[in-house]
């Protein structure tokens, strides 16, 4: 099932449940849905789904830390409710030993020796990862380890 099926069905239970903090949350995660088919001109791909689904996520991991900087605790209480209901769309995080692994095979794919085929190696395990949800910066802390060690 896409992720745009379960938003909307989890919309209508919602609504029935008037449950309008969640409402909201998904009819902003549905419309950002439906913006990203206009602009790519069909149907998403799960992985972009995810992608998208993710983007949420961080925006609102970023107004988080913005409504705490003006003390508004209110907004930023909301903002955690919605990164939670996003969360738990996404598939479970990726692990650590999986990203070592997908960091090792890319270093090997590349020949990468030294810091400087960072981004070859990056982009060769960015790419092993693709379609899970994985933390860009964990990759890149992996991949620093494996080439300066």
């Amino acid at each position: 099932m896409s992720i745009l099926t379960d938003v909307n069905a989890r919309i209508t239970l919602a609504m029935k449940a008037h449950d309008a903090p969640t409402l909201s949350a998904l009819r902003m995660l549905k419309s950002a849905l439906t913006n990203k088919e206009v602009e790519k001109g069909r149907a998403l791909e799960p992985v972009e789904e995810l992608q998208v689904v993710a983007a949420q996520i961080k925006q609102r991991r970023d107004s988080i830390e913005q409504f705490q900087k003006g003390g508004r605790e209110d907004l930023a209480a909301k903002e955690r409710y919605e990164v939670v209901l996003l969360e738990a769309m996404m598939p479970p995080p990726i692990s650590t030993a999986d990203i070592e692994e997908a960091v090792a095979k890319a270093v090997l794919e590349t020949g990468a020796t030294s810091p400087k085929d960072m981004g070859r190696v990056m982009k060769a395990a960015m790419a092993a990862l693709a379609g899970r949800p994985v933390d860009g910066k964990a990759v890149n802390d992996a991949v620093r380890r494996r080439l300066s060690g």
